[in-house]
Parts: structure tokens; sequence; C-alpha cells
């Protein structure tokens, strides 16, 4: 009945788009509906796979005279799976690639379907490069809509922090630009909340002069953990903007338990030669993979470890201080995984990140010098309830040493509203206002949602 419903759709409204809408008969259909997180398996009433954003308008007019819920797709990479919804309409924006770049502006303009591997790769050709997701097959869209945390970000700022303008198409089929000139309280609300507003149809980032980077992983065994915290802690003290680093806890392929550190030094390569040293040396590791390289290979060192079509389950909070009490309960967390292929991330913040005024947009969160992820990752779906469980155990355990701040990248679909108001923190009320104003009827709900104020 459902499919009937579907072919009927897709003969009454097809004429109205450019690309094809997939109902589930379609042969294209299931990879539509495949995501980088496997446990997301829905089955939507159609798949609008848009090719411009008179096609995304077109959409948006579909799901409000077949009162049908909506979704949006972009690179598809986010953990809470929103990109795919149950019996409703997704707005498929993977095909919409196309980029440009001015070197002689340091600007590039990128559709809503490319990935930060594409972005970068376009950006190197020049030289340039700005702040970017950590895994290459990550979608420009979302990671920006939510704030965008990356390599970069003590040098140049967050995502958002680098986004001058973005095309979208309003709740109301209104294709429209924000910026810090035109439309200025959207774009404020665009860069940290902006799946709550519209679908964002093309995207304008500032790039910055980027020749290179010194970048590696550094592995220690597991149980040198504490003294590396202790140590790791006291040197990123005195470490410049130029340096990034992640702590990490993980398994080598073949299933060793280690912990490491992912440093990425976007500066001369001799200065960072001479900043990484005391790293270096400490130990001394296992193994020292850090070396000269270009940008795009930089964002690509952890692809293999989260690769599309695993099953995975995220927990996270900012953390203000990496404290050996925090760090006792992560190492114990890590020995007690279920599965060998799941992560602890502790992510460094500081610098330009750090130096924009907080009140300049809708992303809140700029005082904390860490965002920890407890990233459950396997393969078999009969595993599912042991890895859930595991990720949500050990993160009540951080709770008394973190902050109770979230990044809305790094949030489950299963999050209560008190988180979801933590993601937004400061900003909450100020976009609540602003929802009611651009979608009164809450059309994009199909997020981490901030409900329109009555």
């Amino acid at each position: 009945m459902e499919d009937a419903r579907s072919k009927a759709l897709v003969e009454r409204w097809q004429t109205n788009f450019e690309g094809p809408l997939l109902a589930p008969h379609h042969d294209d259909y299931k990879a539509a509906c495949s995501i980088w997180n496997g446990m997301i398996e829905r089955t939507p009433t159609l798949i609008a796979c848009c090719a411009s954003s008179t096609d995304v308008a077109a959409a948006i007019k579909l799901a409000r005279a077949e009162a049908l819920p909506l979704s949006v797709r972009g690179g598809g990479h986010g953990v809470a799976g929103n990109a795919i919804c149950q019996d409703g309409l997704v707005i498929d924006l993977s095909h919409m690639k196309q980029i440009s770049v001015d070197p002689d502006t340091r600007e590039i303009i990128a559709e809503p379907g490319v990935l930060w591997g594409e972005f970068d790769q376009a950006a190197e050709i020049y030289g340039l490069a700005t702040t970017g997701g950590q895994v290459s097959h990550t979608g420009i869209a979302g990671l920006t809509l939510g704030g965008g945390l990356g390599y970069l970000m003590g040098k140049h700022g967050a995502v958002c922090d680098n986004l001058l303008s973005v095309d979208l198409v309003t709740a109301e089929g209104e294709r429209i630009t924000a910026s810090e000139t035109i439309n200025p309280e959207l774009f404020w609300a665009m860069r940290g909340a902006g799946a709550n507003f519209g679908v964002a149809t093309s995207f304008r980032y500032r790039l910055h002069p980027l020749p290179g980077v010194l970048a590696g992983l550094l592995i220690h065994p597991r149980d040198r953990a504490a003294e590396l915290i202790d140590f790791h802690r006291e040197f990123l003290a005195n470490t410049p903007d130029e340096l990034d680093t992640t702590l990490a806890f993980l398994n080598t392929p073949d299933g060793a338990p280690v912990v490491g550190i992912i440093a990425v030094y976007a500066g001369p390569i001799a200065a960072g030669e001479r900043v990484l040293e005391p790293l270096r040396k400490f130990g001394p590791p296992l193994a020292d993979l850090i070396r000269p390289m270009r940008y795009t290979e930089a964002q690509k060192m952890v692809d293999a470890a989260v690769p599309t079509g695993n099953r995975y389950y995220w927990k996270s909070n900012f953390v203000d201080k990496l404290s050996n009490d925090l760090g006792n309960v992560l190492r114990q967390g890590a020995d007690a995984m279920p599965s060998p292929r799941s992560i602890i991330l502790l992510f460094e913040m500081k610098g330009a990140i750090r130096r924009v005024p907080k009140e300049k947009m809708a992303f809140d969160h700029r005082d904390a010098n860490f965002e920890m992820s407890i990233i459950a990752e396997w393969t078999d779906k009969k595993d599912d309830d042991a890895n859930i469980a595991w990720a949500r155990d050990l993160w009540t355990k951080t709770q008394p040493f973190v902050l109770p701040s979230v990044y809305a990248n790094h949030m489950t679909a299963d999050e209560p509203a008190d988180r979801i108001r933590a993601a937004y923190g400061s900003k909450y009320a100020r976009l609540a206002a602003l929802k009611a104003k651009y979608d009164p009827t809450n059309l994009f709900h199909l997020n981490h949602n901030i409900p329109p104020q009555a």
C-alpha cells in the first residue's frame, strides 16, 4: 500500500524536478537509504535526489502539500542518522557537488553534497585550506551547520568561523542568502544550529595559505596512559595555536590495547619539529608516525578507523580539565570495550576557536579545553545492546569530571531535551524565537530540534 502511494507521488510530482524522485521500487532507492552509520535502517516514502536549489524548493513544496515528514541528507555522516526519515520525504543533496575556488580572494564556494576530502583537494591545488572535519568522507554541510571542529581550529577557528555566507531554501520554499550583511540574524543562527532553519544549498568559506603540515600518530602501550596524560597536560600548556592534538584510547589492527596522540602542526615544518620534539621523545612511543605531509593526507589519517557502513553509537561532552580522575575512568572504559573497533577521543581546543566572541554566532561552546567523544563501533547487529550499553555506562561514569555542554554534531538520536538544550547553551532562547520566525510549523524538526517559541 505504501509503495503504491510512493509510485503515485512520483507520477504526480516528478515533472517538477530536474533530479529523480526515488520510490522503494526504484533500483537506486536502497543505496540512497544507506548512510555512514549502519545502524540506521529506515524506509522513506520518497527520496528527492536534488540537482539544484530549484529542486530543493520543489521538495519542500511536495512535503508540505502531501503532509510528509521531511529530512535532509548532505554527506550522510551524522551519527544520529537524522538524514534518513521513516515514511517521509528525504531531500537528498548528495549529488550537488559543485566547487569553485577563487585563489585571489582566498574564497571557496561549495554545494552541500561535497565531502571534506573533495573540498580540501580543490583548495589544496592553490596551497589553501580551511578548518574541516577530521575524517575526509564527512560532508561539509552538516559539520558546518553544527559548528565544526577540526585540526585547524587552533590556528583558524571552527568551520563556522570561516563561513562567509550561505544560500538556503526556507520552510516557505523561498531561496535566500544569509551573511553578515544580508539576513544577518539568520546567518547568526545558521552557524551552529543551521539544520533547524532551512536547507543550505551553497556555502562560501574563507581560505588560508597552508603548504603542508607535520602530522601523524604517536602510539604508546595502554598501561602508560596515566603517565602520558600527566605529561600531555603539561606539554599542552606551552604549545602554539598551530598545533592540534587528539588523545585517543584505541586498539591496534591486531587488537593490542594502546593509547595514542594524533598531532597536526599547521605551520613551518622546522618549527613543528621543535614544538613536537618533547612529545615525540616521551616514553619513548611504541611507534612514531609523525612526518611532513599534505593537509589532504592528514585529513585521511583516521578514515580507515571509521568506515561507512559499520554500526556506531556516540556519547560526548566538552571537558575543562584533562584530570587524572577522568583519565582513569576512560582507561578503565577502554579496557572494557566489547568491540576492538571502539575509540575514545579527547580533542584539544585552544587558540582561534576560543578567541571568537561568544555572542557572534549560535555555536556556543568556546570555553572548554577539550571535547570528549566515546565512540562505540561494531559490525554485527546482534552486538547492538552490548556496545550501546558500554558507551552509555562509560559516559555516565565520566559525568563528575566533564562539563554539561555537548557538541551538537556528536549527539545521537536518543538525546533527551535537556541535552539538546545543552548543545545550544546560552543561545537556546534566542534560537527558539528565530525558529518561530523562520519555521513556525517546525517543518525542519528531524534534527537536534529547537521547537519554535510559542
